[in-house]
C-alpha cells in the first residue's frame, strides 16, 4: 500500500479523526480569510491570494499542533495511570 494510502487509512472514521477535523479547520479558515481579506481590500484577486496563502500555511501547523497535542494528553494520562504491582512468591 503506498504511503498517502495509508495515511488515509490510518485516519479514517474508524482511527484518528484528526485528519478530517484539519479538512474541516481549513475550509472554515479559508472562508474566513477570503471574506475578511476581500472586506478590506475589495479587490477579489487579493482576497482569493491572501485566502489561499495564509489559512494553507496554518493548516499545516495546525494538524501537527492536534499531532503533538495528542500525545501530551495520552503521555498525561499514562503518567498518571495507576501502576500495579504483583509480589513474586518464594517457596
Amino acid at each position: 500500500m503506498s504511503a498517502l494510502k495509508l495515511f488515509v487509512h490510518n485516519h479514517g472514521t474508524n482511527g484518528d479523526q484528526s485528519l478530517i477535523k484539519t479538512v474541516t479547520f481549513a475550509l472554515t479558515h479559508f472562508t474566513v480569510a477570503f471574506t475578511v481579506a476581500y472586506l478590506l481590500t475589495g479587490d477579489l484577486l487579493i482576497g482569493s491570494l491572501i485566502a489561499m496563502v495564509e489559512p494553507a500555511i496554518n493548516t499545516v501547523a495546525y494538524f501537527f499542533h492536534e499531532k503533538i497535542w495528542a500525545r501530551r494528553q495520552r503521555d498525561t494520562r499514562a503518567s498518571t495511570a495507576p501502576v500495579i504491582h504483583t509480589q513474586a512468591h518464594t517457596c
